[in-house]
């Protein structure tokens, strides 16, 4: 991983509530970076993938042009949320987010700025 990603995956994880954090690839579904744990984030990449291409396929068919920012998943006590990078295509952020210790609105805002940092 080179300096950058560390750091990007480094502010992430301060993000308050933050557990996990991966950079991927979902034109391969592969994980480019990572930091926390709790769940195999080299899996979760891979499902994340599917999802985001999925709704980008859908997206296509309804004739909808604006792009993705965002993808939330609310779990019992976690966000899952799945961050487009518009500035590297094929790209997205995946942030696990502790629902208790988290806030969700600023975490979205922290990831825009490590999003605009990325350097790959």
């Amino acid at each position: 991983m080179n300096s950058n990603l560390k750091q990007c995956m480094d502010a992430a994880m301060t993000i308050d509530g933050a557990q996990a954090v991966a950079l991927v690839d979902y034109r391969s579904g592969m994980c480019l970076a990572q930091a926390g744990g709790g769940l195999d984030l080299d899996l979760a990449a891979a499902g994340n993938t599917e999802v985001v291409r999925a709704k980008l396929k859908t997206m296509e068919m309804l004739g909808l042009r604006r792009g993705i920012e965002d993808i939330l998943i609310t779990l019992g006590d976690q966000y899952h949320l799945i961050r487009l990078v518009p500035n590297n295509l094929g790209l997205f952020l995946y942030l696990v987010l502790d629902k208790a210790k988290g806030n969700l609105a600023l975490a979205r805002y922290k990831l825009t700025d490590i999003e605009r940092s990325l350097k790959v």
